[in-house]
């Protein structure tokens, strides 16, 4: 069977093929189930367990030895119910703190926030769309979609079809090199023009308005976005000092 849907709804790869193993042979004693499921016998008291509070795994006395033994299959929907209907009250309490932070964020004098991992740099993106209206524009200097990302030109690619479906226009310097390797949607409201190699990097400067967002994509991507409207304009003369020379 495929093994991804008990990835997704939150069991590990020990509890997996220690639950698999236990509906294949029934009940079974430690030293049995750790040879089943090719999990070592140190481990299986620990996984079985948490499988125990899942509620997908029960234990029985014989011979006063601990044997362990799966629940019926449907349990996992009891599981999957019980983590959904957790997850669905977490979403109610961020929705009611959300306000509250705003506010707060609106006290703080911060300037520079660092953002890191693939999902932070993500999210000043979806920032853009909620940022800017229709017929608003944003600059960027630098584009690529890093080395061996997965799913990362699929973002950019529905990133900018929902862009172009709100009507937010993009003006880009883009490495020459990567010209063939840009997403389709991206030709879409937009002007972008190319400079050669020399004088670009890895690094992508994105900016509008007040903020502007400085960052590398790769596994470990990091970025930093600094609210200023003096930093913004600083970019902007670089952006058009570089746009005089770069080609169509």
């Amino acid at each position: 069977m495929d093994k991804q849907i008990l990835r997704e709804i939150g069991l590990s790869e020990g509890e997996i093929k220690v639950y698999l193993a236990l509906l294949k042979i029934g009940q079974a004693k430690k030293t049995e189930l750790a040879k089943e499921s090719g999990v070592s016998s140190s481990k299986v008291y620990e996984i079985c367990s948490k499988l125990q509070k899942k509620g997908i795994v029960g234990t029985i006395l014989k011979d006063k030895k601990t044997h362990f033994q799966a629940m019926e299959p449907k349990r996992l929907l009891d599981f999957f119910n019980e983590k959904t209907a957790k997850i669905e009250e977490q979403k109610k309490e961020l929705e009611r703190a959300i306000p509250l932070l705003e506010n707060y964020s609106k006290t703080q004098n911060n300037k520079a926030v660092l953002y890191e991992g693939l999902n932070a740099i993500k999210n000043v993106y979806r920032n853009i769309l909620e940022d800017l209206k229709q017929g608003e524009e944003y600059y960027v200097i630098g584009v690529n979609y890093g080395e061996g990302l997965a799913g990362v030109k699929e973002f950019f690619e529905n990133y900018h079809k929902q862009r172009v479906k709100k009507g937010i226009k993009v003006k880009m310097l883009v490495n020459s090199d990567v010209k063939k390797a840009l997403v389709e949607t991206i030709h879409a409201k937009s002007e972008i023009r190319y400079l050669p190699q020399y004088l670009m990097s890895n690094m992508i400067i994105l900016f509008y308005k007040n903020k502007s967002f400085i960052f590398f994509l790769s596994k470990d991507a990091v970025g930093l976005l600094i609210e200023n409207e003096e930093v913004s304009k600083g970019f902007k003369s670089y952006f058009d000092a570089f746009w005089k020379i770069a080609e169509k």
